[in-house]
């Protein structure tokens, strides 16, 4: 798969069967549409292209607004949306920023300029409550027309749903606030996970006896927030269990190493002594999460804190006894 930053690259293929939309979590509605699109895109003899944006529209106009609470929570990395993506099959990722220019352009521009001029589409495929174009102007109908117009086909896929719930990225929003790991699972098709590489963090954590591994959340809103029982792959041959904090640390200073910015920090209950101390670093890894054991907690000193993580780790290592 081929991923390019805006429209105007060489590389991108004159044609293309495209689908639009910001696929936050790639969920199994996703994953519906994302096979349909393969389907349309083979019978044309065009590559299958998804157009997705970064930032969120979202982000961007409670940005603008000066209300963050307006933006919505992330459910996953911009690396794992494009893992997906890859996973799911289709031949090309084309990222927008999202931006003034491209929020000011009427449908009919962005029909021009960016379905016809840029990608060549012969084949859009959206879902039922696709809006696009300057202040959503532009609906399955306006879209509809402008194919017939410009040589193109339309096409828009209903709800998907599980168990009578239509999956939808704000409903894995809501399983993952709620701590409901095994809900959101249904709806993504697979664990809910969230990879990356391992970076440098304060280093408390080996002081304290528990030795982290820290991944980045770029996005300052994640879906889900807590301490969690986890299974980090990547790191050796079998998936290693642990205990994961995923947050801002609130027992710590806002202004350490990382800048307050959220971290997944993931203790391994047993750490192979073939990775070494430094083993983790720079490496990417997927950790994914199991079981919620309770909000983040501020506690009172570090003695309270070293406490606090070995009850989780004692609480991890129980519920992993009972189920796996």
């Amino acid at each position: 798969m081929q991923v390019f930053r805006g429209f105007k690259h060489p590389g991108l293929a004159p044609a293309c069967a495209l689908t639009i939309g910001n696929f936050d979590g790639v969920h199994r509605g996703h994953q519906a549409m994302l096979a349909l699109l393969r389907s349309e895109a083979q019978q044309r003899g065009v590559p299958s292209c998804v157009m997705t944006f970064e930032p969120h529209p979202r982000d961007y106009f409670a940005r603008l607004a000066r209300q963050p609470d307006l933006a919505p929570s992330r459910v996953g990395t911009f690396r794992d949306k494009i893992a997906d993506l890859a996973h799911s099959g289709v031949d090309q990722v084309v990222v927008l920023p999202f931006n003034s220019t491209l929020a000011s352009l009427s449908p009919q521009a962005f029909v021009q300029e960016v379905l016809v001029d840029g990608l060549g589409a012969k084949y859009v495929l959206v879902g039922d409550d696709f809006r696009f174009g300057a202040k959503r102007a532009g609906d399955y109908a306006v879209l509809d027309a402008a194919g017939t117009s410009h040589g193109f086909d339309v096409a828009r896929m209903n709800s998907y749903e599980v168990h009578g719930l239509r999956v939808s990225s704000s409903a894995v929003r809501d399983a993952l606030g709620d701590g409901r790991l095994d809900d959101a699972a249904r709806l993504l098709g697979r664990p809910y996970r969230v990879s990356g590489h391992i970076v440098h963090g304060r280093k408390l954590g080996r002081s304290l006896g528990f030795r982290t591994l820290n991944l980045r959340f770029a996005h300052w809103k994640p879906a889900t927030s807590g301490i969690f029982v986890v299974l980090v792959h990547g790191l050796t041959d079998k998936p290693l269990a642990g205990v994961a904090n995923f947050g801002v640390r609130p027992s710590l200073d806002a202004n350490d190493v990382n800048g307050g910015r959220v971290l997944l920090e993931t203790y391994c209950l047993d750490w192979p002594a073939s990775l070494g101390s430094e083993g983790g670093y720079g490496k990417i890894v997927s950790v994914e999460l199991l079981h919620k054991l309770h909000d983040e907690r501020k506690y009172d000193g570090l003695d309270a804190l070293t406490q606090g993580i070995q009850r989780d780790c004692d609480d991890a290592r129980a519920w992993l006894s009972a189920r796996i």
